[in-house]
């Protein structure tokens, strides 16, 4: 807002004060203001307006017609400014409003939804939009408030950026395929064997195992079958489709419950870690909704993990 604006808006918080208390020295007063101020404000009005909105003597001060409703017009302007700011204000401390949410969706089908149940339970007044995404995206242009992400997948000027977690990889394979196909007991032997990939714009064809002296293999896996979703991913492999590689926090129950297996357990496989993050644009001042939306993640993931992160972001 402009100087002259403000000087404006004063102003006429100073002369709604002259004419509640029929007295410049009487508005000074309750304004910790100097009578001269006070008179330059009322005459800036009245300059600016070409109109006289005071009468005044030696002993009494009275305002014209034009004054009268200046003064209605002025005291309902202020008012109505004053319930903005409020709820601005409000707004800034208590979490409420729309936020948008954009999250990697392989994680999101997979482990999103409790979060966002407790998330709700706890800000009742912030209404979620989620928008699950494998393309990359830009935070600030596409009018995100904050991202789930993986590396890589999100820009858009200064953000902040909080581990959440990191999550290994692992081949599986399911029981039913295996005992049709063998059981590979070394990388090498992967390549005879049907691959479920994800799409090659997410991941090359090469895969690096190391085992427990850290010795690297490389194999090379032509896919048999290829698609960008997680979710299917893990359906092919439980279809006896053949061997995938996936975050384990995805398969984890299908491990337990024996419905899949997990192929080569002595080797771990280079890069394909996930690690997933929560980032948000580095303004100054952060709306309540989003800091909201920070902190309970973080600490909802850190009492999972049982790992230290600082969970606090100031106010501005």
């Amino acid at each position: 807002m402009s100087t002259t604006t403000m000087n404006q808006l004063q102003a006429m918080r100073v002369f709604l004060k002259v004419a509640e208390n029929g007295s410049f020295g009487r508005a000074a007063a309750s304004l910790n203001l100097s009578n001269a101020v006070v008179t330059r404000y009322v005459a800036l009005l009245e300059t600016h307006l070409d109109t006289r909105f005071v009468n005044r003597t030696t002993r009494s001060l009275s305002l014209t017609e034009a004054g009268l409703a200046y003064a209605d017009g002025c005291r309902q302007l202020l008012n109505q400014l004053e319930a903005i700011e409020s709820t601005v204000s409000q707004s800034a401390n208590d979490p409420s409003g729309t936020l948008k949410l954009v999250a990697v969706a392989s994680f999101s089908l997979f482990g999103l939804t409790p979060l966002l149940q407790r998330y709700r339970l706890h800000c009742p007044r912030v209404k979620l939009s989620v928008t699950l995404l494998h393309r990359p995206v830009d935070l600030i242009e596409e009018g995100f408030d904050v991202g789930i992400v993986v590396p890589g997948q999100v820009s858009g000027g200064t953000l902040i950026k909080r581990v959440l977690f990191r999550v290994r990889s692992v081949a599986v394979a399911s029981p039913a395929y295996l005992a049709a196909r063998g059981t590979p007991a070394a990388p090498a032997q992967l390549a005879a064997h049907s691959f479920l990939a994800p799409s090659a714009n997410v991941r090359s064809a090469e895969w690096c195992f190391v085992d427990a002296n850290g010795i690297e293999e490389t194999a090379n896996m032509e896919a048999a079958y290829t698609v960008n979703n997680a979710v299917m991913l893990r359906q092919a492999a439980l279809a006896n489709m053949g061997i995938t590689i996936l975050p384990e926090n995805h398969v984890s129950t299908d491990l337990t419950s024996g419905a899949l297996v997990q192929v080569l357990p002595d080797y771990r496989i280079k890069g394909a870690d996930k690690e997933v993050s929560l980032v948000y644009p580095g303004r100054r001042h952060v709306s309540a909704k989003t800091r909201s939306f920070v902190e309970f993640t973080v600490d909802y993931f850190r009492n999972r993990a049982g790992t230290t992160l600082s969970s606090k972001i100031p106010n501005s």
